[in-house]
């Protein structure tokens, strides 16, 4: 199949964003002279253009052109309900997931308020971290209800559990409430991530929703501050 020329011309200007061609700031070329550049249209540089947009790697304002973005940070969307494989697709670069623990335990009363759980309850406990382009930056605390997830391993845990969840159990995961906030390192975070001389980090914490409004996961997903900003796409409403 072949790949549409705007598509290639996206990449390009992309792949010269992340190696630090153009820096935060600068301006690309203009339409007319990308497009003699790249022998095409006018219209295919616009879409091309478009889509760094779209992607967080230019700004395009009036008057000036398309400014470069600060890339350097990965955009972690609020809003959505994302896996960290799906979000490997949008970042484009090499990463893998470390599975530190693995289990089953009974749960404490801290982890029975967050789940909404009994003492008899078993619930799994993943700890995992992100590693991307060779720096662990996310560490992932996820706790999941047994009577909703009867079978989990630590090779599924390395993959996506959601996928499993989705594809395998055929459970319909609806919605989250999220809250985020900054805290100390703990000496947990300094264990299983790179966090150099940082003193904070960004918690994002998640309860996790099926469809029928059962609560059966609870996330502490951890973020190197200096690694991520946190996105949202909001519409002003009369």
């Amino acid at each position: 199949m072949t790949v549409k020329k705007y598509l290639t011309i996206y990449q390009d200007l992309a792949d010269q964003i992340q190696k630090g061609t153009y820096q935060p700031m600068d301006i690309l070329p203009s339409e007319n002279e990308l497009a003699d550049l790249y022998d095409t249209s006018r219209e295919t540089i616009r879409k091309a253009l478009h889509l760094l947009s779209q992607n967080g790697y230019i700004q395009k304002v009036r008057g000036k052109g398309s400014i470069v973005l600060d890339v350097s940070k990965f955009s972690f969307p609020i809003s959505g309900l994302v896996s960290f494989k799906e979000l490997q697709k949008s970042l484009g670069r090499q990463s893998r997931t470390i599975v530190y623990e693995f289990g089953l335990q009974q749960p404490d009363t801290w982890l029975q308020n967050q789940l909404q759980a009994s003492p008899d309850d078993e619930v799994w406990k993943v700890i995992r971290a992100r590693e991307i382009q060779g720096e662990r930056i996310i560490l992932d605390k996820d706790f999941f209800l047994k009577k909703h997830v009867p079978y989990l391993s630590k090779e599924i845990c390395e993959q996506s559990i959601y996928e499993y969840l989705e594809n395998d159990l055929g459970l319909t995961i609806s919605f989250a409430k999220k809250e985020i906030v900054v805290e100390r390192c703990t000496d947990e975070d300094r264990q299983y991530l790179d966090i150099g001389n940082d003193t904070h980090i960004v918690v994002v914490k998640n309860y996790v929703y099926l469809e029928d409004v059962t609560l059966f996961q609870y996330t502490e997903s951890r973020h190197r501050l200096d690694k991520f900003r946190f996105v949202d796409f909001a519409r002003r409403r009369p």
